[in-house]
C-alpha cells in the first residue's frame, strides 16, 4: 500500500509521533471553529509541543492545514483500498468514491472549510505539499476506478480534470452554492471524461 510520506528526512518514531499530535491538535481546532481557529500556539499547546518546535515541522498555518489535509485523504486512500466502490462502471465507483467523501466532509463542514481555504491560500513554499495533496487525489480516483495499468494520457487528463472538479464542488458547497446532489451530478459527469473501455 503506497503512502505519501512528509516532507524532509527520514522522521524517527519519537518525530512521528510529535508530528500526529500536532496534527491531531491541528485538526480537533478546525473542527470546532474552522480556519481561524487553527492558531499557532494554540496547536503547540493542544499538541505538547514548543512553539518553535512546531514550526520547525510546519512553518505557516497554511503549511499545517494542507498537511492535515494530505492525511484526511490518505484515510480515504486506505478505506477505498479496504473497501472498494461497487459501481458497475469505472465512472461509477469513482462518482460513488467522491460522494462518499463529500458526506463525509459534510459531517465536518468547519474542518472541510479549514483545509479548502489552507490549499486555496497556499503559494508556491507550499507547493510540495499541495503536490502531495494532488497525488492523493490522483490515486484515490485511480484505485476507485481500477483502471488496472498505467492511465494513457487520455485518462491522465480526466484525473486532474475529476480531480479539479471534486475541488471546485467541495468549494461550491462549501459556500452554499451547491447542493449535495448537484455536487453528485457534477461528480458523475466529470468521472465519465474518464472514457474507460
Amino acid at each position: 500500500m503506497t503512502t505519501v510520506t512528509p516532507p524532509g528526512p527520514q522522521l524517527t518514531p519519537r518525530q512521528v509521533e510529535r508530528r500526529r499530535r500536532i496534527l491531531r491538535a491541528s485538526t480537533a481546532l478546525a473542527a470546532r471553529g474552522g480556519y481561524e481557529a487553527v492558531q499557532m500556539r494554540e496547536v503547540a499547546e493542544g499538541a505538547e509541543v514548543a512553539l518553535g518546535t512546531l514550526y520547525r515541522y510546519f512553518p505557516s498555518k497554511v503549511h499545517l492545514l494542507v498537511a492535515v489535509m494530505q492525511e484526511q485523504l490518505q484515510q480515504l486512500l486506505d478505506q477505498v483500498r479496504r473497501h472498494p466502490p461497487t459501481g458497475d462502471t469505472p465512472a461509477a465507483r469513482v462518482a460513488e468514491t467522491l460522494t462518499l467523501a463529500f458526506q463525509a466532509l459534510q459531517r465536518e463542514p468547519r474542518l472541510a472549510e479549514a483545509m479548502v481555504r489552507a490549499l486555496s491560500f497556499a503559494d508556491r513554499s507550499v507547493s510540495t505539499e499541495v503536490d502531495r495533496v494532488s497525488h492523493l487525489t490522483a490515486a484515490i480516483v485511480l484505485d476507485a476506478a481500477r483502471l488496472g495499468g498505467v492511465p494513457d494520457a487520455d485518462q491522465q487528463a480526466a484525473l486532474r480534470v475529476i480531480a479539479h472538479t471534486w475541488h471546485a464542488t467541495l468549494l461550491a458547497w462549501l459556500s452554499g452554492r451547491s447542493s449535495l446532489t448537484e455536487v453528485r451530478a457534477d461528480l458523475h459527469t466529470a468521472a465519465k471524461l474518464l472514457m474507460l473501455r
